[in-house]
C-alpha cells in the first residue's frame, strides 16, 4: 500500500506539471501566433476570454465524470487531449481558428485535466493524512518556467510554432500514457456510478468558491498589472519592471513549495488566515511605495502570502464530500477561474476613476476578507476529515 501511495503521488506531480508545461508552451508562443494569424493586442485579448470560457465550461462537465468514472480513468484522458489541443493555436490563421482553437484548448487543459488531477490530489492527500496538496501546485508552476526555457531555446532556434508545438504533444501523449498505471484507484465503490451533479451545491462550497474568486482575483492582477504597475506608478525601465511578477512568481513557487509542512504544523484555517494577511499586507505595500526596491518586495510577500490560499481551498472541497470529489472541485475551481478573469478587467476598469496605484486595494480587500472568513476550512461534523496537523503522524512515506 505505501508504495502505490508513493507511485500515485509521483504520478499526480508529473500531471500537475504536465499542465503547466502545456500552457506555458501556449503563453511563450503567443507573440510568435499574433504575428501569424494578423490580429492586434485588443484582438487577443477578447480571444483570450475564449480559453477562460473553455475552461469554464470544461470544469463543469469533468466534475461530473470524474466522480462518475474516477480520476484514473479521467486525468490521463484529459492529459492526452490536452497535449493534442496545444498543437491547435500553432495552426491558426486567422482570428476565428485561433478562437476555437483557445476554447478547445481550454476545455481540454483548464476543464478535462486540471479538474481530474486536483481530484486525484485529493485522494493521495487522504491516503498521506497529512497537507500535499500545495506542493503539486507548485510542480503546475515549475512545468511553466520548463515552458519559457524549452520556448525561448526553440524560438531562438528558429523553429515553427507548429513544429514546437507538435513535437510537445506527442511527448506530453508519451508522458500522459506511461505516467497512468501509477495513479491510484477508487476507494470505495461508491465513487464510480456516484456522481451528484445535480443536486443542489452546499453552502460550503459555496463560500470555498468565494474565496477561491477572491485569491484568484488577486492572482490574476498580479499577472497583468504587476510589471504596469512599477512601469507606469513608479517610472522603471521595462527591463526592471519585469522583475515585478518574476519577484511575484519566485515567492509564489517557493511558498507553495513549503505550504504542506506550515498546513501539517499549523492546519489549513492558519495558512489562509496568515497567508492572506501577509499578502494584503504585501500588496498595499507594492502600492503605496515610492521606491522601486519596497515594491518589489511588497510584490514578493503578496506572492508568499497568496501561495498556499488555493491548495487548501481546493484540498477542502475534494474532502467535503468523498462521493463528490471532482463535482466540488469542479465548482471551486470554476468560480475561482472567473474571479482570475476578472481580476485585471476590474483594475483596468478602476483606474479610469482612480490612480492604478489606489486600484490594487481592491485585492487588499479580497485578501482582507479571505483572512476574515478562513475559519471556513474547518472540517464540519459529519463531512471527511481533511488533513490537519493531527494527522501529520500518518505518513504512508
Amino acid at each position: 500500500m505505501e508504495r502505490t501511495l508513493r507511485t500515485g503521488r509521483m504520478a499526480t506531480f508529473v500531471y500537475f506539471g504536465l499542465s503547466g508545461f502545456l500552457l506555458g508552451m501556449w503563453v511563450v508562443h503567443i507573440p510568435s501566433i499574433e504575428h501569424r494569424t494578423g490580429i492586434g493586442h485588443a484582438e487577443l485579448g477578447r480571444l483570450l476570454l475564449l480559453l477562460g470560457a473553455g475552461s469554464f465550461a470544461g470544469m463543469q462537465v469533468i466534475g461530473p465524470l470524474t466522480d462518475r468514472f474516477g480520476a484514473r480513468r479521467v486525468v490521463p484522458a484529459g492529459a492526452a487531449l490536452s497535449s493534442v489541443a496545444v498543437v491547435g493555436p500553432g495552426l491558426a490563421t486567422n482570428a476565428w481558428t485561433l478562437g476555437a482553437a483557445l476554447a478547445v484548448l481550454g476545455a481540454c487543459n483548464g476543464g478535462g485535466l486540471n479538474v481530474g488531477m486536483n481530484a486525484h490530489a485529493v485522494q493521495v492527500e487522504r491516503g498521506y493524512g497529512r497537507p500535499v496538496m500545495s506542493a503539486f501546485h507548485a510542480t503546475y508552476s515549475i512545468g511553466g518556467v520548463l515552458a519559457s526555457l524549452v520556448g525561448a531555446a526553440t524560438l531562438g532556434a528558429g523553429v515553427r510554432p507548429a513544429g514546437t508545438l507538435t513535437a510537445v504533444a506527442v511527448l506530453g501523449a508519451a508522458v500522459a500514457a506511461a505516467a497512468a498505471p501509477a495513479l491510484l484507484r477508487p476507494e470505495h465503490p461508491r465513487e464510480i456510478g456516484t456522481a451528484r451533479a445535480g443536486r443542489r451545491m452546499p453552502l460550503r462550497i459555496w463560500a470555498l468558491a468565494a474565496l477561491a474568486l477572491m485569491i484568484m482575483l488577486c492572482e490574476g492582477v498580479a499577472n497583468d498589472w504587476s510589471a504596469l504597475h512599477l512601469r507606469r506608478v513608479l517610472d522603471a525601465p521595462a527591463s526592471t519592471a519585469a522583475l515585478a511578477y518574476g519577484a511575484f512568481a519566485t515567492a509564489m513557487t517557493v511558498g507553495r513549495l513549503l505550504a504542506d509542512r506550515v498546513a501539517a504544523r499549523l492546519g489549513a484555517v492558519a495558512v489562509l488566515r496568515y497567508g492572506a494577511s501577509a499578502a494584503a499586507l504585501g500588496m498595499a505595500g507594492a502600492a503605496l511605495s515610492p521606491w522601486i526596491p519596497l515594491a518589489l518586495a511588497g510584490w514578493a510577500v503578496f506572492g508568499a502570502g497568496l501561495s498556499g490560499c488555493i491548495p487548501q481551498l481546493f484540498s477542502a472541497a475534494g474532502h467535503a464530500d468523498r462521493d463528490a470529489a471532482g463535482v466540488n472541485v469542479s465548482r471551486v475551481a470554476g468560480i475561482g477561474y472567473l474571479g482570475m478573469l476578472a481580476g485585471p478587467a476590474a483594475i483596468g476598469a478602476l483606474t479610469g476613476v482612480v490612480p492604478l496605484n489606489a486600484a490594487f486595494f481592491l485585492p487588499v480587500a479580497c485578501c482582507a476578507a479571505a483572512a476574515a472568513a478562513a475559519g471556513i476550512l474547518r472540517p464540519r461534523p459529519g463531512t471527511v476529515a481533511e488533513p490537519s496537523a493531527d494527522a501529520a503522524g500518518k505518513r504512508c512515506g
